[in-house]
């Protein structure tokens, strides 16, 4: 029989399997993760989709469960079997699925036993977040990740690491975080040493982000920071990540930039976040490479990308595109080619002069406003004024976060 044959019977029958195992259980039990995106939703419930349809299938007369690897198609042609039988699949969207990247990077299982957590699955999706970012291919044969990633290991792994991509990658498909295709059998745990190599030697799987993962990151200049930042301060503290940045391609000025072409926009995650709520994750981000290097002989205002460029996001987002100067006499009614409004950020303090790279004083101006405050005769008192609306309505967004 086919996945097709399943019918409504069957798919309830899992439900019921659900409630009462609970879902953690019952994925556990049918192997399968957590859904990134596609929930099925039924009396009041809702189920991952493709647990739920593997599940299904060892409902039919002399038939086994579906392994998550049998559902080739993965959970859009579960999600469509799904609908095709009139159940109703919520796609949980990328406020979701930020969330669940989030959550799986912070509770990545690493090799402590230096005291340390190892660098191996941080490096690799670093640099795969770097391959997202550009548009390189998701999918990528063993041979060429092998290669890649053993590069980075050897000249990167700050802990001790060995140039084994293996290791990171096993660990990466068993937390979700990484796509295994054209092998056969079950993918060996991240453990051992001859069996985990030479599984991955006989076997060359193409592998890569999962898709929906991939996408976020290509095109979510939020959720790529987020998970930079994540990676950063879960198990970079107190070690220079720069050159491993630069090398995987996350250290530029436009690391800050969403992913997407003129006409590509799409903006309605971001219209449903609370404005207060997504300032506050642009600082914390900001916040934490601020903070990074105290007790490091570095300076207070070195340049940073990831903390410029979130900054710069703040601002903007707390702009409400319109220019912060309270005695803007007007701004451009155009907008550029991706349909933003044409604002600049500036340091209202230039840091050289003691400023900070922080939204508290950072203001986002018309490019009339950014010339007065730049060349303008009464320069200095505008300065001060901007000073002061930068630390009110920072003030303000944060404290109305915390009421929240």
């Amino acid at each position: 029989m086919a996945m097709t044959d399943i019918t409504r019977r069957e798919v309830e029958q899992a439900m019921v399997e659900c409630d009462l195992l609970g879902r953690d259980h019952f994925l556990q039990r049918y192997g399968f993760r957590r859904a990134l995106r596609y929930l099925v939703a039924h009396d009041g419930k809702l189920y991952d989709s493709k647990a739920i349809v593997g599940a299904a299938h060892g409902f039919l007369p002399g038939q086994r469960p579906l392994t998550w690897k049998q559902l080739s198609g993965g959970a859009k042609h579960a999600a469509r079997l799904l609908t095709r039988l009139d159940f109703i699949v919520e796609d949980s969207g990328a406020a979701t699925l930020h969330e669940d990247l989030i959550d799986r990077i912070s509770n990545l299982r690493v090799n402590r036993a230096s005291g340390q957590p190892a660098l191996y699955q941080p490096i690799t999706l670093l640099w795969a977040f770097g391959r997202a970012r550009r548009g390189e291919a998701r999918l990528l044969s063993w041979s060429a990740a092998e290669d890649a990633i053993k590069a980075l290991l050897e000249r990167h792994g700050m802990r001790g690491e060995r140039p084994r991509p293996d290791y990171p990658i096993a660990a990466l498909h068993h937390a979700g975080l990484w796509e295994l295709h054209g092998h056969t059998g079950s993918v060996p745990t991240a453990r051992g040493d001859s069996k985990l190599r030479r599984w991955f030697a006989e076997q060359h799987p193409a592998g890569g982000l999962p898709e929906p993962v991939y996408n976020l990151v290509r095109h979510s200049a939020d959720t790529r920071l987020t998970a930079i930042d994540k990676l950063l301060s879960t198990f970079f503290q107190g070690l220079e990540y720069g050159p491993l940045l630069t090398d995987t391609g996350l250290y530029d000025d436009n690391v800050a930039d969403d992913g997407l072409d003129a006409g590509e926009q799409d903006d309605a995650w971001k219209r449903s976040l609370n404005v207060a709520a997504q300032y506050e994750r642009w600082c914390r981000i900001v916040d934490h490479r601020e903070n990074e290097n105290r007790g490091r002989r570095v300076t207070r205002t070195s340049y940073n990308p990831i903390r410029s460029g979130s900054a710069r996001r703040a601002v903007l987002h707390r702009s409400r595109g319109r220019c912060e100067n309270p005695n803007c006499t007007g701004q451009p009614t155009d907008v550029t080619d991706d349909g933003q409004p044409i604002l600049e950020v500036d340091h209202v303090m230039d840091l050289a002069l003691g400023g900070r790279d922080h939204p508290s004083q950072m203001v986002a101006l018309c490019p009339n406003c950014h010339a007065l405050k730049t060349r303008g005769s009464k320069r200095e008192e505008l300065r001060a004024t901007l000073l002061e609306v930068a630390r009110e309505r920072h003030t303000a967004l944060r404290a109305a976060e915390e009421a929240e």
